[in-house]
């Protein structure tokens, strides 16, 4: 059964035991979007294959975090107002919390 975790209400995030995760671009369209999140899971896979071997282990992360930052997870934020960034941060100290609290 999918767990389905709560958006903040602006969209720029998903929260998970209290942590903000920045959620993927929305103006992606749906073939990009789908593209990253394969390359995203076959460097996860990757990452995991290559236990014991350093040189592997590094260039999987290196693509793992690439497709993170194509997708916007990470990286420069993908809204244009100017606020800030709270990816992984806690929401109770973000601005955040009174909405928080509230669920």
């Amino acid at each position: 059964m999918p767990t389905s975790y709560p958006n903040t209400p602006d969209g720029r995030y998903f929260v998970v035991r209290g942590r903000l995760w920045r959620r993927s671009n929305p103006a992606l369209d749906e073939e990009t979007r789908s593209r990253l999140v394969r390359d995203l899971m076959s460097a996860r896979r990757a990452v995991r294959d290559a236990k014991g071997d350093s040189m592997a282990t590094t260039e999987a992360r290196r693509r793992v975090d690439a497709a993170k930052v194509a997708l916007g997870e990470r990286g420069s934020v993908w809204w244009d107002d100017g606020a800030p960034d709270f990816n992984r941060h806690m929401a109770k100290n973000t601005p955040y919390a009174d909405w928080f609290d509230s669920l």
